[in-house]
């Protein structure tokens, strides 16, 4: 049951937010720039812009699902709560080397709610998180991107059932705990000096600079990344049946997406 289905505005919206997002961890490799290290134009200055452009992208995938019907006042109060769930777990534990247990919760919410309520979700419970434990600067709306993407996949995944669906949401845990990792690297990779073999070069072949990014984060990310995505797959494996069952029986009892019908009655005189 999808809570947040993707209908034509709202897939139109992901799909922008999600070309925007790209464009903003990516554009040094996509585009030729001379900048690099020390010199280099830094997310410092854009962070702000991007986190400016975010929101409003967040607000369109809302307004386009109430406008085609599919959601209403019990959705946004479903998703406040999950992100404050998400904003609590995530003070538990902040990143510390890699454990970070608010991912399990979004993908297990994203594989019961769809695509756009993980997207959504993603997104809100890292803003709520990093506001609650002061983990604010310019990664944050790197970080909101890359927790929405996480929430998004989730929800498109293939359509399995019983044990088979555990274990696929627990291999996805791992695997995306580690590319979580992978992604956000690239909010400061560019911008920073790690020695000719780790570092990205201006102008360089794109293959060259990536094959340098792969190096950088087998020696530095990997150690924070696999925790990251092994805790959430344990976590899925132990809670994630109970948890899937209940957010299902949330959304039937709450009879989201079923229509008002109003029946004629008729008095016992005819």
């Amino acid at each position: 049951m999808n809570l947040l289905r993707l209908k034509p505005r709202s897939t139109a919206t992901l799909v922008l937010a999600s070309v925007v997002g790209i464009f903003a961890f990516g554009w040094p490799l996509l585009w030729q720039t001379s900048q690099s290290g020390e010199s280099a134009l830094g997310h410092t200055t854009d962070a702000p812009w991007l986190f400016v452009l975010l929101l409003p992208l967040l607000v369109a995938v809302v307004l386009a699902e109430l406008s085609e019907s599919g959601i209403d006042a019990k959705v946004i109060s479903l998703l406040g709560m999950l992100a404050a769930v998400g904003a609590a777990l995530r003070a538990l534990g902040p990143g510390t080397a890699g454990l970070e247990p608010e991912f399990f919760l979004l993908i297990l919410a994203g594989r019961a709610f769809g695509a756009g309520f993980g997207f959504v979700l993603g997104a809100l419970s890292l803003l709520a998180g990093a506001l609650v434990s002061g983990g604010v600067g310019p990664w944050m709306p790197f970080q909101m991107f890359a927790c929405a993407w996480v929430g998004c996949l989730a929800g498109l995944l293939p359509r399995v059932g019983g044990r088979l669906e555990i274990l696929l949401l627990a291999a996805y845990s791992l695997v995306g705990g580690i590319l979580y990792g992978l992604v956000m690297n690239l909010w400061f990779w560019p911008y920073a000096t790690f020695g000719s073999d780790f570092s990205f070069i201006p102008g360089d072949a794109l293959a060259e600079n990536l094959h340098r990014y792969f190096l950088f984060v087998v020696a530095t990310s990997l150690g924070w990344d696999i925790p990251r995505g092994v805790l959430c797959a344990v976590l899925v494996l132990l809670l994630g049946r109970p948890i899937l069952n209940a957010f299902r029986r949330t959304a039937r009892k709450a009879a989201f997406d079923v229509p008002v019908v109003f029946e004629e009655r008729r008095s016992v005189n005819g």
